[in-house]
């Protein structure tokens, strides 16, 4: 009897593939399989109805790759764009393809992304005047899989790049994601040249631009406006963030905004003044310091500072305590080896020192210790910064020959004064932001050789003295964390991984993942309290977590002589 009825069940299964396969006729919705609804279904259902509904399942999802692939093919010709903006092409992308990027400028280092997840790649531009144009792309998740959510992402440096990983990192979590070039193809500054409408690009207009255009194509896809809107984006896109949040109020609910290059000019200088301290690696230099010394200078700031927050670990909670001072390393009378001289000692102290103007006021804070070796082969390698040499020869002074070894005092006053287009971003009263409900969660690590982390609280204290609010106030709309062990936007000897960036993803878990905790926090109403961080080993496996605190607070290792240094659960927010 069973087994005539298993006979039976067969062929009405072949049966229904037949048919199915005949009349090219979905059902009216798809709903979305995952392998844990599959073995729910196996687990669940006798052998026969599984195969039944496996079969319509995999029908299912055919033809809605089959519809999305037609309604993608075709939103070329029916966008309804205003006339500044035209549309190159778009193209229909399944999950696990490599899409390959040849025309992408090779300075953007972005040869290839592997798509996450079925979508539909828009790519147009947006003239902003007669003389200059964004290149954007929007990524449209298939219907079955868009959670309703818009999301921008950043750039970084002076780049005019579009990041890819972080647009596929969106669309990953069902976003709606679109990219930009900054107004400029590739990573030089050049372009800048003479050309102030694309120095507006750079300064405001492209993350703008991007929002205003990529919900546009959104609304158009997917036939109803979205329901929130994102932002993430770390340096150059920390400080577009934050431009967001000052300047368009109304672009986003929610900004994730890490290590921001805000107080530009005033970045370019300081990022700009540490070659003339270290002078370049030449005969003669007395006061270059090379990177085996600064690997010297690294273990001695430890030995100086990483038991004031309760653990030797190699690892600094809270560089703000840190006042290294070099003179440990000297070299005795007719040592060598791993010493200083006195001029290398000088330079080393240097580094270490608030950038002042020519009345002694703050230009930008001291580089926070801890971060020196990194830094030995960006800032301290003998070689000009070349996005602050960039930005004084192509945007300071409109002179290609400007050399950066004659950086000076006066030099600095005449960046921060220039601040085009308030590219500076430093307004503190984000009172428009938050009366309609955005929120900030603004992290910076504390390894970052690039941008001095301590430039971060410094903004911070200025928002809460603009808009009059105690942290706790600022807290309903804006929280920080300082991410210890964390490099320039991600890496580092520490819990770096907080989900800000495919490379720092580890957990979908709000905890442990910058922007979830954003969705959460502005769909939910549940404000993050830590961020949970993870060391990642070279297979992307998790060997440790801590927990990062919000701001003023900091790390306390709690846990005693002996106690792991590596257990989360051993470290208090004080």
């Amino acid at each position: 009897m069973m087994s005539t009825l298993r006979t039976l069940a067969l062929q009405i299964l072949l049966l229904t593939e037949k048919i199915l396969a005949a009349s090219h006729t979905p059902p009216e919705t798809c709903p979305a399989r995952t392998p844990f609804d599959i073995e729910a279904m196996r687990l669940s259902l006798p052998f026969e109805a599984f195969g039944l509904a496996t079969l319509a399942t995999c029908y299912c999802q055919d033809q809605e790759n089959q519809s999305v692939e037609s309604q993608c093919s075709s939103l070329s010709s029916t966008l309804s764009l205003p006339n500044t903006a035209t549309v190159w092409f778009t193209e229909y992308l399944p999950q696990g393809t490599n899409l390959t990027l040849p025309d992408n400028n090779v300075t953007c280092g972005r040869a290839s992304q592997v798509i996450p997840v079925d979508l539909c790649r828009v790519a147009l531009s947006v003239s902003t005047s007669t003389s200059s144009e964004i290149s954007l792309e929007v990524w449209l998740p298939a219907p079955s899989l868009w959670t309703g959510r818009f999301l921008s992402t950043g750039n970084g440096g002076l780049s005019g790049c579009i990041q890819y990983e972080d647009i596929a990192y969106a669309a990953s979590f069902g976003f709606a994601s679109v990219g930009a070039n900054n107004g400029h193809n590739g990573t030089s500054g050049e372009p800048f040249l003479d050309s102030p409408e694309v120095v507006a690009d750079f300064a405001y207009r492209s993350v703008h631009t991007g929002a205003v255009v990529g919900k546009e194509v959104s609304r158009q896809f997917y036939g109803r406006e979205h329901d929130k809107s994102y932002y993430i984006g770390c340096s150059t896109g920390g400080r577009q963030g934050f431009k967001s949040a000052q300047d368009f109020p109304g672009d986003f609910d929610g900004i994730v905004a890490g290590a921001p290059a805000i107080a530009f000019g005033n970045l370019s200088s300081w990022s700009g003044h540490f070659y003339p301290v270290t002078g370049a690696d030449a005969d003669g230099n007395e006061a270059w310091v090379p990177p085996e010394l600064w690997a010297a200078v690294h273990q001695d700031v430890l030995a100086q500072c990483d038991g004031l927050d309760g653990a030797e670990d190699g690892i600094l909670e809270d560089p703000e305590l840190c006042g290294y001072t070099p003179e440990n390393l000297v070299c005795a009378s007719g040592a060598a080896g791993a010493c200083l001289t006195g001029a290398q000692a000088e330079t080393v102290a240097k580094v270490f020192e608030d950038l002042r103007g020519e009345d002694g006021s703050l230009v930008y804070p001291r580089m926070q210790p801890g971060s020196e070796i990194l830094a030995s082969y960006v800032y301290y390698s003998g070689m000009p910064f070349v996005y602050a040499a960039d930005w004084y020869r192509y945007v300071v002074y409109n002179d290609p020959s400007w050399d950066p070894a004659s950086l000076s005092v006066g030099d600095y006053t005449a960046a921060s004064s220039l601040d085009p287009y308030g590219i500076s971003t430093w307004k503190g009263d984000l009172s428009p932001f938050s009366s309609r409900g955005g929120k900030i969660l603004h992290y910076h690590g504390l390894m970052d050789a690039i941008i001095s982390s301590s430039n971060s609280p410094r903004y911070y204290n200025h928002v809460a003295g603009a808009m009059g609010l105690t942290s706790e106030e600022l807290d309903e709309f804006y929280r920080f964390f300082r991410i210890s062990g964390m490099g320039h936007c991600g890496g580092g000897d520490g819990a770096y991984a907080v989900g800000n960036t495919a490379a720092g993803y580890w957990t979908d878990d709000e905890d442990g993942n910058m922007l979830m905790a954003m969705v959460r926090w502005v769909e939910e109403g549940v404000a993050p309290e830590w961020v949970e961080g993870a060391k990642l080993g070279d297979d992307g496996s998790v060997e440790w977590r801590r927990r990062h605190c919000k701001y003023p607070k900091r790390n306390v290792f709690v846990g005693g002589e002996g106690g792991d240094s590596e257990d989360p659960d051993l470290w208090e927010c004080v």
